[in-house]
Formats: C-alpha cells, structure tokens, sequence
C-alpha cells in the first residue's frame, strides 16, 4: 500500500486508531478476568502467553515468505553476509525439508491463533468500563478487536516485510528455532495423516507426487506409515471428543445456541477456512498461464477477470481480506471447538483430569482445523486449480475478501511494517544478491524447477496437457525435455524463431 496516498493514509491512520483501542480493550479484559485463561488461571499467564503468542506469529508468518521466497536462490551469494538465514536455507533447500517445514508450520499458525483465542478472547457475557452494548457487541462480543490485534500486528505486518526483506528478516536465531520447531512438529507424526490425504488426491488427479529424494528404505516406510496412521487415528479421537462436547454444550459456545446449531457452523467454518486456503493455492497455479487456458466456465471467467483485472492490483487485495476472513473463522472455530466443564460435570468419555485438562487447552481444535481445514483443501487445490475456480463459491468469497480490504481495517499493518523495517534496519535483498537478471548473468541463476509446497504435485508445463502419453512420460522421466521444449514454444510464441 502506498501510503503517500491520502486515501490509503487515511485507511493506515484510522485503522491505527482501531489497532490501539483493540489492544487496550484487550489488555483490560485480561486485567479484570474476563478472558478464558485469565479466569482459569491468573491474569498474568494471559499477559505471556498472549504476547508469546502473537510474537511468535510474527516469525512463523514472515519466516514462511522467507524461506519460500529463497528457495530458488544460489544460498552462496549470502553465505557470508547472512550465514543465519544461510543455515535456515541449507537445512529447507535439503531434499523435500521445504514441505516438511511448511506441514509443521501451517500447524503452529493454528496453534498460536488459538493460544491468543485463550489469552485475549472475551467470555460470553464480558462487560468492560461501561461501553454501551451495541459498542461492546462490535468489539468484545464479534471479536474484531482480536481480528485487528491477530492480522495488524501477528500476521500482515511482518509478510510485508518478509517478503521485500528475506535475508535481514530471517537472519535471527529466533527464525532458525521457529524452523527447528516446524520440523519437530511435522517429524513427530502428529499431522502425517495429511499425506494420506496428498496420496489420494494424487491418485484422483492421476499425477505422480514429485520427490527430491532417493524412496525409503523398508524401515522408513513402516516409519512413515506408522506415523500416518497414529495421526489418523489421533484426528479421528480429536473429532470424537469435539461433536461430544458440542451436542453436551460442553464447549465455549455461546449460551443459548443449540447443539444441532453449533455442530453446522463448526463445519461451515471450516469449510470456508478450506475454501479460502485452496483459493490461494489456485489463483497462484493459474495466474502464469493464459487466459484462455483457465478455463471455460462462466464462473472461471468471472472469477479470472475480477482477479486479474487492471494492474492486478486485486490479488494482493484478495490475500489481506483473504487473511482477514481465516483469521475470523479460526477464532470462531476456537470457540466453538474449546472444551470447557463445568465444576462437578463428569469428564467427557470419563477420561481422568490429566487428559481433560488436555482437551481444555485448544489443541483438538487446533489439529482439526490444521489438518481438515487448511492442508487437505490445499492439496485438492493443487491438484484441481480450474475445479476452483469453477466453484461460484469462489467468486462470491473473492468479492468478499476484497470488500473486506477495501475497508482499510488492515490499514495499520503498514504503518507497523515501516517502523519495524526502520528500526531493525531491514533492506531489499536486491541490496545484498541482486535482481535475479544480475544473478543469471553472474552465473548464479536462480534454480527455477526448485518444488515449493506442501505435498505439490508433479506439473507438466502448460502446453504438454494434450500432448501424447510417450512424450508426457519421456518429460516427466527427464525434466530437461521439458524445460528445452518449454523454451522452444516461449520462442514462438515471441515471434523469435
């Protein structure tokens, strides 16, 4: 956004103004126990884990476009100015550690939402300073003050900077940690059923998974399988627990809504988490390929013209309304997913205190959503792009993402990324490698065939869809028949040849 603009200055000033009320409405439900955790426990628990929680977001959210963003970089041109983000990249670069990171990750965002859900999330019936209803109602009672405190300062802010600023942005050992947690999350197992899921959609797509490494040995296969089913059988105990503590109104839902009530909007909300991130995942896919090759559907070609029109300023439009809708979805889906019990209720499925306790925390909730709403619709989206955007869903929750942004609420995230970026002395990666032009004709080019994302699929370029089945397995056998005959078609197509 440019904020030399006197619209968008506007849309950053007042926005601002909303960030510091939301903030300090926060901070006073916490100071007088009317938030989840601070009722349970002590205000001052609240206190650290929310600002633990939205600190750590930060790294999660930009360490993302970092590492993705230098995927295909030469990580020699940084080895001695950088050599932090230069180990973070020697350890993602290595064969499918990108994915693995991005699994892990993709769970700690969930995790840390919900943990500021917990700390800052107003009871049901929080009353704060006299603030007539309707007021109250805006703020506490819709949650838009954690909505603007979640997206300003934990998410927007620091992917605007992530993205122009990837090597002075993950050059800090609080990065290489926040990776090494990622891969401790995803080695663990606990979200391995999402590849089950990548295996099936892989198999309905009818294409070949793409792999940086040699196949698994016998004992890493019965590892890996292992994991997978632990995890499935984890995710189904997880659902088990959360419908019966809905229909036993045994969660932090609000009063009065019936069990039958809460159980639709559960899988309404996650629905809309799911289509919201596969919409992502298939504009991406479709925004480097022709027009005329997205697609004949009506809603295909209302969609690409609403998304792609102009300067294309729509679809950087479409990702901060987009994070606005997730972000809005995930703290309703923390409330109605939370376990709460009553004092003397029996524990559900009569499991002792320990385990109750562990229900209470969120993190069903949290592997749910990670793993139904979010990964698998991904995976569908990656190998479908054109089913999306068929879907006239799409449409009418692209039109919403962009009203959304529209409004400027996310205006202050780029107030707080200019004082960050001043304070910390961030500076254009152009500033320390180049442009990727002065890369290749330095004889450092970037590796362009290099696989970024969660379980991606193996992609023939565009124009080899139609091609005969001997010369789609000779590319895929071989991938610099592709990339030869790519280059050919490019020459044509330019008049070059």
């Amino acid at each position: 956004m440019n904020l030399s603009s006197p619209c968008n200055l506007f849309k950053g000033a007042y926005s601002m103004c909303l960030l510091i009320f939301s903030v300090v409405i926060i901070m006073g439900l916490i100071a007088t126990r009317q938030t989840n955790l601070s009722s349970d426990a002590h205000p001052a628990a609240a206190y650290v884990l929310i600002w633990v929680a939205i600190g750590w977001l930060t790294m999660v959210e930009g360490g993302q476009a970092s590492l993705v963003g230098l995927a295909p970089v030469n990580a020699d041109l940084y080895r001695e100015s950088h050599p932090i983000a230069y180990k973070c990249t020697k350890i993602t670069n290595e064969g499918d550690n990108l994915d693995r990171y991005l699994l892990g990750r993709q769970f700690m965002v969930v995790l840390t939402v919900f943990s500021v859900n917990m700390s800052g999330g107003p009871l049901g019936d929080a009353e704060l300073w006299g603030f007539p209803s309707w007021l109250s109602g805006i703020f506490l009672q819709s949650g838009l003050a954690m909505i603007l405190f979640t997206c300003n300062v934990g998410q927007l802010n620091t992917q605007v900077n992530a993205s122009l600023c990837m090597l002075d942005y993950i050059n800090t050992y609080f990065g290489l940690f926040t990776l090494y947690v990622a891969m401790a999350i995803e080695f663990s197992g606990l979200l391995h059923s999402s590849y089950l899921v990548q295996m099936l959609v892989a198999a309905l797509a009818g294409k070949k998974i793409e792999s940086n490494e040699d196949p698994r040995s016998v004992g890493g296969t019965l590892f890996f399988y292992g994991r997978a089913f632990a995890s499935l059988a984890v995710l189904i105990g997880c659902f088990a627990v959360t419908l019966q503590a809905l229909f036993n109104d045994q969660t932090t839902m609000w009063e009065g809504v019936p069990a039958w009530l809460a159980v639709i909007v559960f899988f309404f909300l996650m629905s809309v988490v799911g289509m919201l991130e596969g919409m992502q995942i298939a504009f991406f896919a479709v925004a480097k390929i022709p027009a005329s090759e997205r697609g004949d559907s009506m809603w295909s070609k209302k969609t690409c013209e609403l998304l792609f029109r102009g300067e294309g300023y729509n679809m950087p439009g479409f990702m901060i309304g987009r994070q606005l809708c997730v972000v809005s979805c995930m703290f309703f889906i923390a409330r109605v997913t939370s376990v709460d019990i009553a004092v003397g209720e029996d524990n559900i499925f009569g499991v002792n205190d320990g385990l109750q306790e562990l229900f209470a925390t969120g993190l069903l909730g949290a592997l749910i959503t990670t793993i139904c709403a979010s990964i698998s619709w991904q995976l569908v989206a990656s190998a479908f792009p054109l089913a999306f955007l068929a879907n006239p869903i799409t449409y009418f929750l692209l039109r919403l993402c962009l009203l959304l942004e529209m409004t400027g609420l996310c205006g202050a995230a780029w107030l707080i990324a200019a004082v960050h970026k001043s304070i910390a002395g961030f500076q254009r990666d152009e500033v320390y490698i180049g442009t990727a032009e002065e890369r290749a004709k330095g004889e450092m080019g970037d590796d362009t065939a290099h696989g970024v994302g969660v379980g991606h699929m193996a992609k023939l370029p565009g124009f080899a869809e139609n091609a005969p089945k001997s010369l789609k397995k000779l590319m895929q056998k071989d991938p610099s028949i592709a990339q030869y005959i790519e280059s050919q078609v490019d020459k044509m197509e330019n008049g070059e040849n």
